[in-house]
């Protein structure tokens, strides 16, 4: 008889007992409540293309937004290994698009305004963000500019007490839904990365426009949209760290960027791994359950031991992270391979599936959609493999 496969993920990593004993008791709360609040509504977020704000707000309530957040402006002051498992939770019912908008507006929105915001900031937007009252974007990417930031056209002009804002920005996850968006923007062109700034700006201001909710191959609940900025007037006060210091801040917070989007991939994979597992038991080819066929167990017996793989890699660098360790190289190494993974595990087992793998009745055909995004956004693996060949050869022009 098949025994279950093991519950893995960032609980197993920690190394104090009470902390795997706390982390085990929140994951099966998120679990239930993954089960209980969001599965049964994914099909119908999937066709509508955007999760609502009801669901984002219940999210709040039950404290899984934000959550490593500091108690005064309304988190918990969590681990950063609990918003870990609210990530896995949400890649388990298979809502890919939800734990992308989930994880801008969690792990990397909030730890923006957290770790480079003045206090006014921190006060009036990190509640809101925790509570699910607004939620959070970023906008980097433009029509011309997507893993190149330094190519950004976008510009902020000081005028006062203000900057007057310009530009267009496209493949802005939680594009439609947001309250708030962390936009880079140049303020002084001719100064390259160092001409780059971020602000926080807020979407109801006069000249920010939302345009279209794109159609997208996969991740349809999650609204990733264009942006317009004509002649916003952002308060100087709600600029997001130093005039010129943009890029910098960008880079301080891309470990952990990339690393969650390693995470979901990782805990994608392994629920891919666990329906396949079930439905060969199950179909029957030839008069057999087709797990019979040693190419099935062959194929089951390589996808379990490379996620295993992953997975072990992967709370290793969550360990790193926990503990401000975590560099850009690692980072950029995670994201390259587990995506990679991602995508290889969602594919050879929707093949397993055979024509069924192909309709999207089954949730692998879901999963494998989902998949393929991870290896673009965040940095496409190219990138990644440029920075990690950097750090091992030096740059070779």
């Amino acid at each position: 008889m098949a025994q279950p496969l093991p519950v893995l993920g960032a609980a197993d990593s920690a190394r104090a007992p009470e902390l795997r004993a706390e982390l085990a008791e929140f994951r099966a709360n998120v679990r239930r409540f993954m089960q209980q609040e969001i599965a049964p509504h994914t099909e119908k977020w999937e066709r509508d293309g955007i999760v609502p704000l009801s669901a984002w707000r219940a999210l709040g309530d039950a404290g899984l937004l934000c959550v490593d957040a500091p108690e005064r402006y309304g988190g918990t002051g969590a681990d950063l290994r609990f918003s870990i498992v609210v990530l896995e939770e949400i890649s388990r019912v298979n809502a890919g698009g939800l734990a992308s908008g989930v994880s801008v507006h969690s792990d990397i929105i909030a730890p923006y305004v957290v770790h480079h915001g003045t206090e006014d900031q921190k006060r009036h937007w990190i509640p809101k963000l925790v509570r699910g009252e607004v939620i959070g974007a970023i906008a980097m990417t433009e029509p011309g500019a997507g893993s190149d930031l330094q190519a950004i056209r976008t510009t902020a002009r000081r005028d006062g007490d203000d900057y007057v804002m310009d530009g267009q920005k496209t493949f802005i996850t939680n594009g439609q839904n947001a309250g708030l968006v962390v936009t880079a923007a140049k303020t002084d062109p001719s100064q390259g990365a160092r001409g780059t700034t971020l602000f926080l700006v807020d979407t109801s201001l006069p000249g920010y426009a939302r345009g279209r909710n794109l159609e997208k191959v996969g991740q349809h609940m999650a609204d990733t949209s264009e942006i317009f900025f004509e002649g916003v007037r952002v308060p100087a006060s709600q600029r997001l760290g130093a005039e010129g210091g943009g890029f910098a801040i960008l880079m301080n917070e891309l470990p952990r960027e990339r690393l969650v989007l390693s995470v979901t991939a990782v805990a994608a994979a392994e629920i891919a791994l666990e329906w396949t597992r079930d439905y060969v038991q199950q179909r029957k080819a030839f008069g057999k359950p087709i797990a019979h066929f040693q190419n099935t167990r062959f194929e089951l017996a390589e996808l379990h031991t490379e996620t295993l793989v992953g997975r072990v890699f992967i709370d290793w660098c969550v360990d790193r992270l926990a503990e401000g360790r975590l560099d850009p190289v690692t980072a950029a190494s995670a994201k390259l391979w587990t995506t990679d993974l991602q995508g290889r595990v969602t594919d050879r087992c929707l093949q397993l599936h055979g024509g069924y793998g192909y309709m999207s009745e089954y949730p692998i055909s879901r999963a494998w959609a989902d998949a393929r995004v991870q290896r673009i956004y965040g940095g496409a693996n190219e990138i990644m493999k440029e920075i990690v060949s950097r750090s091992l050869l030096g740059r070779a022009d």
